[in-house]
């Protein structure tokens, strides 16, 4: 026997080595079985995860109009297309796959899903007022009153001689601007509340303002006073010529329904100098199209556009701000409006805009009454003048 080879055992100790074998083999045997069984449920459990993690995805999904739901027309389009041809639904699908087309609705069209956009694109509308010229006062009463000094105190030469008589006393006159009460009263279901995939009462909050604005501008320019602010238009207007405390006075063009150069250098001139400084002009955008073309005698513009992006467009270098509530060019109409409205008009207003949220009152809707108190009214009679298109 070679030095390299092992003696086979005998007697007693070949029976134990045996029994080890088999034990190791059975352990070995266990042991891959553990393993595969180990490996089987973490892939059913990974499966599971995967599909909780599909399931919670498509329950957080936002229920627009593109969800699929099994009364939507197009899962009906789809489940009657499935179910004509011959008597296997699917091998009529697959013959006809090939003619399916969106461009018509009952080929195919109510398959493509729509998709609703994340927000409601409003058409635009012009808020331009002359609350951005005018004086703004917040106030916590009923009404604001504006003090009023128009009148001059007298005053006279002397000589060291001369016994002084008594002069004239200036006057204050009060004008008082009521606050009248603005409001809306929109409804929406509690369900579209809650279901909508973007946010309905910030959306409504941003309407009922936007009107809010439309109607105070309008009421600025026009309004009568009636449960409203009484504009600038709505006061009795007299030829500057003649005019005097409590009318706006007005300055001719000359032609009826038209205007020409001449109108818009007289009514700057028909303004006190004072006044001039902080001048203004505020006309429609069908008008500033008729005034953009006038030229003076030398043959320039009177408009100019502004220099830089955001800046107002100026008429014989005084800032026009176009306010689509003033009047159309037409006989007799007073288009135009030049001014200081910073000292002309004043604009009280308690300046929260309140929106009260009613659930119950009209289940299952919700209400927003929505209010703004708002007043205004001239303050300055002699700093604001018009232009009128017609002859006298």
């Amino acid at each position: 026997m070679s030095k390299t080879e092992t003696p086979a055992l005998t007697g007693e100790g070949a029976p134990l080595v045996q029994e080890v074998k088999q034990a190791m083999a059975g352990f070995v045997n266990e042991f891959k079985g553990l393993k595969a069984e180990v490996k089987t449920k973490l892939q059913q459990t990974e499966e599971r995860l995967t599909m909780l993690d599909r399931k919670s995805t498509i329950a957080a999904r936002p229920h627009l109009a593109a969800s699929i739901t099994e009364g939507a027309p197009h899962q009906k389009a789809f489940d009657a297309y499935v179910r004509s041809g011959d008597d296997d639904g699917l091998r009529g699908l697959d013959m006809e796959a090939k003619s399916l087309t969106s461009a018509v609705n009952s080929d195919g069209g109510y398959l493509v899903d729509p998709q609703t956009a994340e927000i409601i694109k409003s058409v635009l509308k012009s808020t331009a007022s002359i609350r951005s010229i005018a004086s703004v006062v917040n106030v916590e009463a009923n009404s604001f009153d504006v003090l009023i000094d128009h009148t001059d105190v007298g005053a006279g030469w002397a000589d060291e001689a001369s016994t002084a008589t008594e002069t004239a006393t200036p006057s204050i006159d009060r004008i008082s601007i009521a606050l009248h009460e603005l409001s809306a009263l929109p409804k929406a279901s509690q369900r579209l509340l809650d279901d909508s995939a973007f946010d309905v009462e910030g959306w409504l909050a941003g309407r009922i303002a936007d009107k809010f604005a439309r109607a105070e501008a309008s009421a600025f320019i026009s309004g009568d006073g009636v449960d409203k602010p009484k504009g600038i238009l709505d006061h009795a207007k007299v030829d500057n010529d003649v005019w005097d405390w409590g009318n706006i006075g007005y300055v001719p063009t000359g032609i009826d329904g038209g205007v020409e150069a001449d109108a818009i250098v007289d009514v700057v001139y028909a303004l006190g100098a004072q006044y001039r400084v902080n001048g203004t002009f505020v006309m429609n955008s069908k008008t500033a199209g008729l005034i953009r073309k006038l030229k003076d005698s030398d043959g320039r513009f009177l408009w100019s556009d502004g220099l830089a992006a955001g800046e107002p467009a100026r008429l014989m270098g005084y800032p026009v701000l176009i306010a689509e509530d003033m009047p159309d060019a037409a006989s007799d109409s007073y288009s135009i409006a030049f001014g200081d409205f910073q000292a002309g008009y004043t604009i009280a207003e308690r300046p929260d805009l309140r929106v009260l949220r009613d659930p119950f009152s009209a289940k299952p809707h919700v209400l927003f009454y929505a209010t703004k108190r708002v007043g205004g009214d001239v303050s300055d009679f002699a700093a604001i003048k018009l232009v009128k298109f017609g002859t006298a």
